[in-house]
């Protein structure tokens, strides 16, 4: 079964999983892109400072796939939120690419401390209108973010792409996205090795199912409503990623679940109310 697409708040169709790209770089990386999008993925997720902006327009090219049915995104780096250099950036990630436009393209991080995220934000909104992009949106921004983008510009993001696992569900981003309609797109769904892989939670439920522990984690995000980004060099693991449409995890799964959320479940402790990326 392939991926399904939902749609998002200004239309545009998007898949309920997205192959991440995060450290594929060069030939290998590149090759690893190709390989995703032949067993059946079709968005890939990236990002300026992942470096790897060429090798991912180059895995569009060798692919064979048609453009229209791919999603290919990119994401604004912190040291470039100035209106200007913003949109110059927007313009450098495409002729890296070598890509006439991008489907999605994120603020990478809102860096408070700047407090430029509003003017990088109208810059994306105009990078749309000029075409560059089909579809804007943002990553780990907090409901004060949120509430200022819509404040200031009355626009929304399609998409917050956040840190979500069961150690760090998000529930309060989660209803908030749910009522101002943005999607939510989990970065490090598998908890970046923090050992949610050996939960025995988990474990016992994958046994039961007669599944990977990783496939019951991609069903969790599934089956709330969000879209997981995991990463997988080999094809063998690309496909075993993708293989979460033929069981669903039981009310009193999820429940059981719910129980594993943490405090301290940021696998790297970064609070975008501090944390600052450039």
């Amino acid at each position: 079964m392939g991926i399904p697409d939902i749609t998002l708040h200004d239309g545009l169709t998007f898949p309920v999983i997205t192959f991440g790209t995060y450290k594929l770089n060069g030939v290998a990386g590149m090759e690893a892109m190709v390989s995703a999008l032949d067993v059946g993925y079709h968005a890939l997720d990236s990002a300026f400072n992942y470096e790897n902006e060429g090798a991912v327009g180059h895995a569009v090219r060798q692919s064979g796939k048609k453009r229209e049915d791919l999603r290919i995104a990119s994401k604004l780096p912190g040291r470039h939120h100035d209106y200007n250099e913003a949109l110059t950036t927007i313009e450098e990630s495409l002729y890296r690419a070598q890509l006439d436009y991008y489907d999605l393209y994120y603020i990478h991080w809102p860096n408070p401390k700047v407090g430029k995220y509003v003017e990088a934000w109208q810059a994306l909104i105009e990078a749309k209108k000029r075409g560059y992009v089909r579809s804007i949106a943002v990553c780990n921004f907090l409901p004060e973010h949120l509430e200022k983008l819509q404040k200031e510009t009355g626009v929304l993001p399609s998409i917050n792409q956040i840190e979500l696992s069961p150690y760090f569900p998000q529930d309060d981003m989660r209803a908030l996205h749910k009522k101002l309609n943005i999607l939510t797109q989990s970065w490090s769904p598998l908890g970046r090795a923090n050992k949610l892989l050996q939960d025995p939670l988990i474990q016992k439920i994958a046994q039961r199912l007669n599944k990977s522990t990783v496939q019951v984690i991609l069903r969790w995000h599934h089956q709330l409503g969000c879209v997981p980004i995991p990463k997988a060099a080999s094809k063998e693991h690309q496909i075993s990623n993708m293989d979460i449409f033929d069981f669903s995890l039981t009310e009193q799964d999820m429940k059981d679940m719910a129980t594993l959320a943490r405090p301290d479940g940021r696998s790297h402790g970064q609070d975008p109310a501090t944390y600052e990326e450039f």
